[in-house]
Order: C-alpha cells, then structure tokens, then sequence
C-alpha cells in the first residue's frame, strides 16, 4: 500500500472530522491455515460437547470434506450425527428438517460445513432449537431471548464470510424474502478456515462465489453504517480478493491464492457484520428469486452499476479501492468508473454474464423487480438513497 492510498483513506480526518462511532464485540475464535480441519474434534471437546449436529450438504460428502469432518470428531469420541439436506439458498423447509434431526439428538454443539448455505442453515436450526417458533420470529435483530448452543463453521467455500457473521439468511420458501435473522448470540464460537478444502469447487462455484466476496468488501467500504473496523476489513478483503480472483481461476490449485481468497472473503463477511450491506444484494435477490439465477452471477451483474450510481456521493472511496490495486493515483476523480471497468472486466474474465440481457430476464417485469428490490432489506443501508424508481433505472442500465 502506498503513502498516498494510505493517507486517502483518512479523508475525513485530513478534513478534521471526528472518526465515526462504532460498537466492536468480536465473538468469533478464528483458526486458519491448511489442515486446520483436523483439529475440529479437538475444538468441539474444548467446548464441552458431546453430541455434535454436523449440517452439510451431499456435495461435500463426495467432495471428501465430511469424511474429513466425522474422522477428527471420532479421534475425539464425540457423537456424531449428520443433517446433509440442506438446498441453496435454504428456506424455512430445510431448518424445520434439520431442527427435527436435531430434536431427535439431544445436539449440545452445532457444526456447519459448507458454503453459506450450510452455515446460515445451521444458525437457524439453532435459533429454533434453543428459542423455540418459527424463523420469521427472528427475522431483524436481537429477537432470541435464550442462549443458543455452541457453533463451529467451516467454510469450504471462499464467499459469504457467513462464518464472520451472526446472522442466519433464510429464504420465505414461496416468496423467496430473504429474511436476515441478526443475533449476537448466533454467531459462531469458532471458525475453521481450511484453504485445503476450496481446492475441490469447480470453477463455476470459484467465480460465483468470488464475484459474492468481491462485491462484500466492495459494498461494506461504502455504506451508511461504515466505520474505522468494517472498513479496515473492508480494504484489506478487497486486496487479497481482487488479486487472488484471477489466479485462482488461471491455477484452481495455487493453495497460497486460495487461502487468500478464502481469508478475504472472511474478512468481507466481519465488515458485513460491522457496516452492512448495500443496493447490488438488494437488487440481487429479486433476480434469483424470479430467473433463477445464481446469486454471485446476479450480484456480478449489478455491482458495476451500482458502484456508478454511488460514485456521486462515495466516489473517493471507490478510487482509494481502485489506488489499491494499480488502476489510478488515489485522489483520481475517475477512480470509481475504472472500478466498476475493473469488476465488469474479473467477471467476464471469469466467463460470466455481464448483462441481463445475457439471462433471458424479462424486461417486462422490470416494475415488480423493482418494487421488491425496494422491500429488501440492505437497500437501507447504500451510501446514495434508493427507492422503486432508482432501482428499476438501475435494472435498465443492467440490460
């Protein structure tokens, strides 16, 4: 990082405005490097526990990473049962299977082993398993009143950073809402991260899942709540992740790239924790929910329109990012088009759609994308207020 870059992140303090304020409760114990998932029975006894809730999905099993997983809690006498029937973007239908496996167990620690997916599935088999009700009880913030059990993640994937965070995102199954349901007590004891077990993604998964952790530290570098934390997070997640992206996808088994990819994405998902999320999750979801599309392929899509649309208000922090890896000096007013450039440029390196176009998405429901993309949540959260008639813009210029 050069002098300059460093000193443009301190804009407001070169202005003499006060830091902003923040509240920083770290719960997470965090353990990293190769390997690091055959220590997961020896943590789990450190924790006190007895009978572990493993909830995975079958692609793991035959990936090797459960059999890994079951091994290192066997060596520690644990009992051990599996829930391995969680979907993609799990709904309420997939807690109530796995809180039923759980129920049946006696479970004294939950393990989630997947990508977001199995751990936001895992949170929510938690939230219901301590505090009773239905998951639409605890959709916003601080809402179960009773401890939760201990949580171990292990991410295989390098892209939510759902390990870094305490909320449990679970769709509505007709609707298709995200409901994000934010607790301190859901967040997880201790994260594994074990870049040993992202060699196995195919490269669909890799640039899908990257594009999500790009946009992460992307996101959370500008949005209303961000502060001195998140966005420490926030720039050092871009920089391993903007460089790491295309090696990973050049050389699937550089196991250095890979950890960084990995780390970052962690990272991305602790800012997410401090500062929110902005418009280009907002204007995902309606598009996964409607077309099926793969999240990381929707949040690919938007983000580089996004990040113009806030150029106008945030535009110097976009080009501190951009200073960050080599495309402009930091105070250049350009800074935030050539970022946007930039991402437009990773993902059709990474040979995904950069139109909606390119989907098949209808342009006749435009007005419906928009109005839900309003009802989503982190739109609240963008540096440049949204509404049903900026996002729909945002949509065309998307097409």
């Amino acid at each position: 990082m050069d002098s300059k870059s460093s000193a443009s992140l301190n804009t407001q303090q070169e202005a003499g405005s006060p830091l902003s304020a923040f509240d920083y409760a770290p719960s997470t114990r965090i353990i990293f490097g190769a390997g690091s998932l055959d220590r997961l029975g020896e943590l789990s006894s450190e924790l006190g526990a007895k009978r572990i809730l493993l909830v995975t999905d079958k692609g793991l099993a035959e990936a090797g990473h459960e059999a890994r997983a079951v091994a290192s809690l066997e060596k520690a006498n644990l009992q051990i049962t599996i829930f391995d029937d969680v979907h993609p973007n799990p709904t309420t239908e997939d807690v109530e299977r796995g809180l039923q496996v759980a129920r049946n167990h006696q479970i004294d620690l939950i393990v989630g082993l997947g990508g977001g997916s199995s751990m936001d599935c895992a949170k929510g088999i938690n939230f219901l398993l301590t505090n009773g009700g239905q998951m639409q009880d605890y959709w916003g913030v601080g809402k179960a009143a009773k401890p939760m059990l201990p949580l171990i993640a292990v991410p295989t994937t390098a892209g939510t950073g759902s390990e870094a965070q305490s909320f449990a995102v679970i769709a509505h199954p007709e609707t298709h809402i995200k409901m994000a349901c934010g607790d301190k007590k859901a967040a997880c004891k201790i994260a594994i991260l074990d870049p040993e077990l992202t060699l196995t993604m195919p490269r669909s998964v890799t640039h899908v899942t990257g594009i999500d952790a790009l946009s992460h530290a992307l996101e959370t570098f500008v949005t209303k709540p961000r502060n001195e934390i998140s966005q420490l997070f926030s720039r050092r997640a871009w920089s391993l992740l903007a460089n790491s992206f295309p090696k990973v996808l050049e050389t699937p088994d550089d196991l250095t790239a890979r950890g960084n990819m990995q780390l970052g994405a962690h990272f991305a998902g602790a800012a997410i924790e401090n500062s929110m999320l902005g418009a280009t999750h907002a204007l995902a979801n309606p598009l996964s929910a409607h077309f099926d599309l793969t999240h990381g392929v929707a949040i690919g899509i938007m983000l580089p329109h996004v990040i113009r649309f806030n150029a106008e208000l945030v535009g110097e922090y976009y080009s501190v990012l951009a200073a960050d890896i080599g495309l402009c000096e930091s105070h250049d007013p350009a800074g935030a088009g050539l970022l946007a450039e930039h991402i437009q440029s990773l993902i059709a390196t990474a040979g995904a759609p950069t139109s909606l176009t390119e989907c098949n998405v209808d342009p006749s429901l435009m007005d419906q994308l928009a109005e839900e993309a309003s009802r989503q949540w982190t739109g609240n959260f963008n540096p440049r207020p949204v509404d049903q008639s900026s996002l729909r813009e945002l949509y065309e210029c998307a097409f």
